[in-house]
């Protein structure tokens, strides 16, 4: 730093010396002129004095242009940055201030942050817009099937047996919309800040346990085998949130899951880590979804049928309670194999 420093005055001293130089060369050669062309005869101090005069009003001139045609940039330059924060005021966040401005300073410092803030607010808008087309989508579908069987049912020539059939589509696609909302909720309430949020002891084996056994019928109807091994562990976390994470982990090992399968839970304690690792003989997930499966709405098969299709929040809402606990989750998946879900507190 303090060779940076030394090595700019050095510049400021010589642009300083060669400025008068040629300022004092001009005036010379001015004076010189004027002298030869009207053939005056003075003495040399009045000769002297209008060289330093003519020198000085060089000088003068000179340093007027340049600070004419620096006032001049720097003005642009205040009005391209002043014009690009009212298009962000706007909404209009395709902007970026490519302006060159010589060595770094506060001013460059100034562009830097501007254009920064400008992409992160695009991508923050490309987001919200996202968000809006998948909810949207999500909500559209239901209510499409909701109104159109509302119609069928009008029809005075059902049958019994084709009414309730259409009744229960109804039925289920109500379920599907309201678990949307208390989905979607529940991740806004998440990523407030202020979701209720309650630490204490527990035993986590018990919950788990707890969790796989209310899922008895599931597995048992569709006779998986489960292979659970569950240490004697306990966290401090919110006893509920973890609930729902391992609530859906394991419904989702069950729903993807072929007849005859095996799912393995596995809770140990390595040092002071909590691990717990989900595992499922199912469809598996392929290597491009993997690194999407926790962004919400992301749903890796879009061929799924609507039986097997949820929101696309659940993994999404999984992840959020992971990292309010300070945790890890990752995700490790061979299509056609299966899916192994690794959870660290």
């Amino acid at each position: 730093m303090k060779i940076k420093r030394f090595f700019q005055h050095l510049f400021g001293m010589t642009f300083f010396i060669v400025f008068v130089s040629i300022s004092f060369s001009a005036g010379y050669f001015i004076v010189s002129g004027i002298y030869q062309l009207f053939d005056l005869q003075t003495s040399d101090y009045i000769r002297h004095m209008a060289e330093v005069v003519s020198s000085i009003l060089t000088m003068v001139l000179i340093g007027f242009v340049i600070a004419l045609f620096t006032n001049s940039r720097r003005h642009n330059l205040f009005h391209e940055v002043l014009e690009a924060l009212s298009r962000i005021a706007k909404g209009d966040f395709n902007v970026y201030l490519d302006l060159k401005v010589g060595r770094a300073n506060q001013f460059t410092k100034l562009i830097d942050h501007i254009n920064h803030m400008a992409k992160e607010l695009k991508q923050m808008e490309e987001l919200r817009q996202e968000f809006i087309s998948n909810v949207s989508h999500e909500i559209q579908s239901p209510l499409t099937s909701i109104m159109g069987f509302a119609q069928a049912l009008q029809n005075d020539q059902l049958t019994n047996e084709e009414r309730n059939h259409y009744l229960n589509i109804i039925e289920t696609e109500s379920r599907r919309l309201s678990k949307l909302s208390d989905n979607l909720m529940k991740l806004t309430s998440l990523e407030s800040k202020h979701h209720p949020y309650e630490r204490r002891s527990y035993r986590l084996d018990q919950q788990i346990r707890t969790i796989i056994l209310a899922c008895e019928p599931l597995w048992l109807e569709k006779d998986l085998e489960l292979d659970v091994s569950l240490k004697k562990v306990i966290i401090t976390a919110d006893e509920d949130l973890m609930s729902q994470v391992w609530t859906n982990l394991i419904h989702n090992s069950i729903k993807f899951t072929p007849s005859q399968g095996m799912i393995r839970v596995q809770l140990e304690k390595v040092d002071d880590k909590t691990i717990v690792n989900i595992t499922d003989t199912g469809i598996g997930i392929s290597k491009k979804d993997q690194i999407h499966v926790f962004e919400r709405f992301y749903k890796a098969d879009k061929a799924r049928d609507r039986s097997k299709s949820g929101s696309g929040l659940g993994l999404s809402i999984v992840k959020k309670i992971i990292e309010l606990h300070d945790g890890t989750i990752l995700v490790e998946s061979e299509e056609g194999k299966g899916t192994t879900f690794t959870i660290t507190l």
